[in-house]
């Protein structure tokens, strides 16, 4: 699908450079000389390198469509990990670097979905939130209280995060998976 370079819109995936790029940051410039254009930060899908480009209103970038597919995270297999399409049962390896920091959120059975570009694996999306437990962190303190304060805590998966100081070890918390920062204490 065609559309303009004034167009493109933060999130919008696009075919450049004989490459997929998604647009990480857009800025729409008039200046006093010359035609209006859009800069636009793009971030590569294939292999992470960023770029800054200028496209004018009278440019057509091709837009692309990804195929969003849901998956079961099966299992780790060495340095790969295995997911199940939910649909009809057929399995993927993906290589754990391709999959980034985020792989150390995966557990089984956890629901994600695949984005595909002509049957090509492009990009995992885990879940905002999971839940872990607490296996290792400094006891409570009875008095601590202050709003800002935070402790070392090792998770389940073996991640460090900070914790406020009244959550004690063997207690379940929601951890964002974006940055693994503690979210609220689980029901």
């Amino acid at each position: 699908m065609k559309m303009n370079g004034n167009e493109i819109k933060v999130g919008n995936i696009i075919k450049h450079q004989d490459t997929l790029w998604v647009a990480v940051k857009c800025n729409a410039v008039k200046p006093g000389k010359g035609g209006a254009f859009n800069q636009v930060e793009m971030k590569n899908l294939l292999d992470g390198r960023k770029l800054n480009e200028r496209f004018r209103a009278a440019e057509t970038v091709e837009r692309v469509r990804l195929d969003q597919k849901p998956h079961t995270y099966l299992y780790d297999d060495g340095d790969a990990a295995v997911f199940m399409n939910s649909e009809n049962y057929e399995q993927i390896h993906l290589q754990k670097d391709f999959i980034g920091d985020r792989a150390v959120y995966l557990s089984d059975g956890m629901a994600v979905e695949l984005e595909f570009y002509e049957d090509k694996p492009i990009s995992v999306s885990l879940p905002d939130q999971v839940t872990l437990e607490v296996i290792e962190t400094e006891p409570v303190v009875k008095g601590q209280t202050a709003a800002n304060s935070f402790k070392p805590a090792i998770l389940s998966n073996g991640v460090r995060t900070a914790v406020p100081p009244f959550v004690g070890t063997g207690e379940r918390l929601v951890i964002n998976t974006e940055d693994g920062s503690y979210v609220t204490r689980a029901d």
